[in-house]
């Protein structure tokens, strides 16, 4: 390679370390205050649509009459296991949540049921595969308190915010994009934010989220 190859070769490697940007996402409720457990998009609109992460299994388990963790984010294609760690017997099922729900009329989703924990026996678990991208609520036939959720992405941009109702984002290229939030308490969909995306970027989003609360 000559100096001259060389040189470009050393610019255009400097260009892409330079779009490489970090998104910090503050979501608010309704009242103000911090939104933890939000899950937060943020789609570049310039350019082809990036492909989602790679595949991951990710487990939740039944315990104590309630889904642990109560809201599981994976990348479009995961298997995703349910666990029951309780002695009775359990069923769960996952519906399109919220407005698709409405949309889709409940159609799709997955479903299973396990037996109850043995003392020395593992516990029954069944799993799915998720190819279908959206937000799924989770529920049990059986126990009709118990609440959970699932959100499938087909982002590689999609991070939880953390119990400061931040989510922080990497690697993202500079430019306009659009922020798109989701919440368990949610009635309506969020109408999206559109940013412009700088090495480091600051942003607040106010939603109308007004969160339950939850039983201990």
């Amino acid at each position: 390679m000559n100096c001259k190859m060389l040189l470009l070769a050393l610019l255009a490697g400097t260009t892409l370390v330079a779009q490489a940007a970090t998104v910090q996402v503050t979501v608010l409720a309704r009242d103000g205050k911090p939104l933890a457990n939000a899950v937060v998009v943020v789609q570049p609109q310039g350019g082809p649509k990036a492909p989602a992460q790679p595949p991951v299994q990710a487990i939740i388990n039944q315990e104590k009459m309630q889904f642990s963790p109560q809201v599981t984010v994976v990348p479009v294609g995961s298997t995703v296991t349910f666990a029951n760690l309780d002695a009775w017997e359990h069923h769960v099922r996952g519906v399109p949540a919220g407005a698709t729900a409405l949309a889709s009329g409940s159609a799709g989703g997955f479903e299973g049921r396990m037996g109850g924990k043995t003392d020395g026996k593992s516990a029954e678990r069944v799993e799915f595969k998720l190819d279908q991208a959206g937000a799924f609520q989770l529920g049990c036939h059986l126990h009709g308190s118990m609440r959970g959720f699932l959100y499938v992405s087909d982002s590689p941009h999609t991070v939880m915010t953390n119990a400061d109702g931040v989510a922080t984002l990497t690697d993202l290229p500079e430019g306009a994009a659009r922020v798109q939030v989701w919440h368990t308490d949610q009635v309506l969909p969020h109408t999206p934010t559109d940013i412009t995306v700088a090495a480091t970027t600051a942003v607040q989003v106010a939603t109308q989220v007004a969160p339950r609360r939850r039983r201990p």
